[in-house]
This record gives C-alpha cells, structure tokens and sequence, in this order.
C-alpha cells in the first residue's frame, strides 16, 4: 500500500507516547473547563437564588448534551475520520465558557453548559481513537493515560475555580478561556499527526509481508463471542457505569453541599476537599488499564466498583477528617474502573473504537447528569446527608461484574 506513510506503519506497532502524553494534556484542558461546571454551583445558587433541583437540572442539560451527540459522533468518525474534529470540539467549549463567565440568568446558563457539553462530545470519541491509534498495542495503558488526563482536570479545575472565580466573582470564568486556547493549538499539532497516521482501508490485491503482519495486528485478539453474549455482556457494563457515575454525581456535584451542611465549612474549604477526592479519582484511573492487561478487566472491573463499597457505606456516618480520607479511598478504588470497561467493550466489538467510546462516555455523562438532577430533586424534599445515605448502597451493583464473559486470548 504506497498510500501509507512509514509513521503510519510505526504508530500500529510502537506506542507513541509523545502523542498519547498530548491527547492526555489536551483532556486534561478540556475536562479542567467542564469541572468549573459544577465547583462554582454554590456560586451560581447564592447569586441566582437557585434550588437544588435547579442545580442538578443545569448538570442534567450539560451531561445530556455531552452523552447524546457523543455514540453517534463516534459511530460517524469510525467510517470518516475528522483530525480537524479535535480542534472543533475544544471551540465549543471556548464558546460555552465565555457564554456562562457573562450569563445574567438561568437559562442562558443552561445554554451556555450545553455548548460546552456539545464541545465534550465531539472531542471524545475522536480522542480516543488518537489513544487506540498510538498504543502500539497496549491498550489499556493507552487508556488509562488518557483517562488520567481528564481525571487530573477535573481535579484541578475545583481548585482554580476556588482560588481564581469564588473570591472575585462569575466573570473571572473567562480566564480559563486562555486554557481552551491553549488546547485548541495542542489539539491541532495532534489532528496533524493523526491525520497523517490513519491508515486507509486495505483495498482487494495481493499483500506484501509486511501488509499481511499490519493485517494480521488489526485483528482481534480474542476468540469472536456470540452476539447474544456480546448484547448481554455490553448490558452489564452500562449497569456497571450506572451505578459508578451515579454515585460520582452525589460526589462532583453535592460533595461541597454536604460538606457546608453537615460540618459548616466555607465554600473555598469545601472546594479544597472536592479537590482531594477528584485527585484521587485522578490516580486511581492510571491503576486500571495497566492491571487490566495485566491480570484481566473483568477482574479489576469487579473490584473497582463492589470494592468501593464499604468506605461508600462508612461515609455518612463518620467525622469532617473521617469523611475527607474515605472520599480519597472511595476515588482511588472506584475511579479504576472505567479503562477497564471501556478496553473490555473494545475488545467485545473490535474495530469500533469511536462507536465504543462514544456510547460509554456519552452513556457515562448521561447517568452523571441523571443523577444529579434526581439527586438534587431529592435533597430539595429530603436533606444532603439523605441523599448520601442512599447513594452509598449504589456500589453494591458491582456484584454483577461476575456475569462478565471470560474473554479467552
């Protein structure tokens, strides 16, 4: 195939981590601007005398945004890809953040979060693709390299809304524009490289060896399943990522409450500690790909969300110092289990990589923004400790991973 580039050929069986460390950075970017989302709600409710069923309503209209567009972008970009997609999606979400720094009431605050919900779910899916392309194989490291960039993001960007927008006002929002800026030119170095990285469709003549040793490597690693199997299999995952993100609704979007309400801490403390728990969910995302590949997704899957289980439980019922170090240990465990699932689904359903990625992010945000809007109706007719109290119990859903099919190399 004279159409394909020696990088080409490179980026199939070496990982390229200079590409993998861009991609992350980049989502890095991206999920810091979505994270200043829910860390200035306090904010946003004192200065718009909003409810929490107004608060979980404004995570309801950005999560939908960002999950629905997210499989069927995905689906399309696996038949076409679109490097220039990358730089688009980041757009959107410049514009959303500009829109909601300057917002004077509800609903353009609700317009504003779903520009930047709809920036989310162009540039996910492509980006993965990037990460499966520059693998070299390892896939589940690939992933959990990506991943660890939006976790680490979505950390970071509480603790700048709480040093840089609580003290000076909803307009100091603007200032992360610098940061999408930023990964508008990352993201254009990365669609360069990836444009040049695609390898095209073999077409019907003879291989050479090394056409044949690429063809060969593209193929999947396990034996094929029934599609019953698959169907049900891709079932219990998606039940799997329910019960995570609905409990990291409780957490991203009324931990700070919970903390205001039960131990009377300030709005900047109760930030700082949002910030230790996404920190954590940050490290934790680095373990799962790597354990997955080496001992096997269904088992880190299996522990990542029912061993989170016990702490889950334990944390409505303990002190401020109690609470802070069970929400460290409840990331770490429960934040391994999404590179395993969506590496696990990848190897279910090969050569759909965009498709998987979008119905699992887009699935991922969905339930995210579900939860919170029911989570937020609820505590308006209940209390914020309530609502942890129940939400304790969702963890135990992961005693369903032991219906996974083994995958058989």
């Amino acid at each position: 195939m004279k159409n394909q580039s020696p990088a080409a050929s490179l980026s199939t069986n070496q990982t390229v981590y200079s590409i993998l460390f861009a991609i992350s950075f980049s989502h890095l970017l991206n999920d810091l601007i979505q994270s200043v989302i829910p860390a200035v709600y306090p904010l946003l409710k004192t200065n718009y005398a909003l409810s929490f069923t107004q608060i979980g309503i404004i995570t309801l209209v950005f999560q939908l945004t960002a999950s629905i567009l997210q499989p069927f972008v995905g689906l399309y970009t696996d038949k076409n890809p679109n490097p220039k997609s990358l730089a688009l999606g980041m757009l959107f979400s410049l514009l959303g953040l500009l829109c909601i720094a300057f917002a004077s009431n509800f609903y353009y605050i609700l317009a504003s979060v779903s520009l930047i919900g709809m920036g989310s779910s162009i540039f996910h899916p492509e980006a993965s693709r990037v990460a499966h392309l520059a693998s070299g194989g390892k896939k589940g490291l690939a992933q959990s390299i990506f991943q660890v960039g939006g976790n680490a993001g979505g950390a970071i960007g509480p603790l700048l809304a709480a040093l840089i927008v609580i003290p000076h006002g909803q307009n100091y929002i603007s200032w992360f524009g610098i940061l999408a800026v930023l990964a508008l030119f990352i993201l254009t170095i990365v669609g360069k490289w990836y444009g040049a990285n695609i390898i095209p469709k073999p077409i019907k003549a003879p291989l050479s060896n090394s056409s044949k040793a690429l063809d060969q490597s593209a193929q999947p690693t396990h034996k094929a399943l029934p599609k019953k199997t698959i169907a049900f299999a891709i079932g219990i995952l998606l039940v799997l990522i329910f019960s995570k993100y609905f409990y990291m609704a409780s957490m991203t979007s009324y931990f700070t409450f919970y903390l205001i309400d039960k131990f009377g801490v300030s709005v900047q403390e109760s930030q700082i500690y949002l910030f230790a728990f996404l920190a954590s969910v940050a490290a934790g995302t680095i373990l799962g790909g790597p354990l997955g590949d080496r001992y096997g997704r269904k088992v880190i899957i299996w522990i990542s969300i029912l061993g989170a289980a016990p702490f889950t439980l334990l944390l409505p019922h303990v002190g401020l110092e109690f609470t802070i170090i069970l929400a460290i240990i409840i990331g770490l465990i429960i934040s391994s289990a999404f590179s395993a699932i969506l590496v696990y689904a990848t190897d279910l359903i090969p050569g759909k990589v965009g498709m998987i990625a979008g119905l699992f992010f887009g699935f991922a945000f969905g339930m995210g923004g579900i939860g919170s809007a029911v989570l937020g109706y609820l505590a308006d007719h209940t209390s914020i400790e309530y609502v942890f109290k129940i939400c304790a119990y969702l963890p135990l859903i992961g005693v369903v991973a032991s219906f996974l099919p083994k995958m058989e190399k």
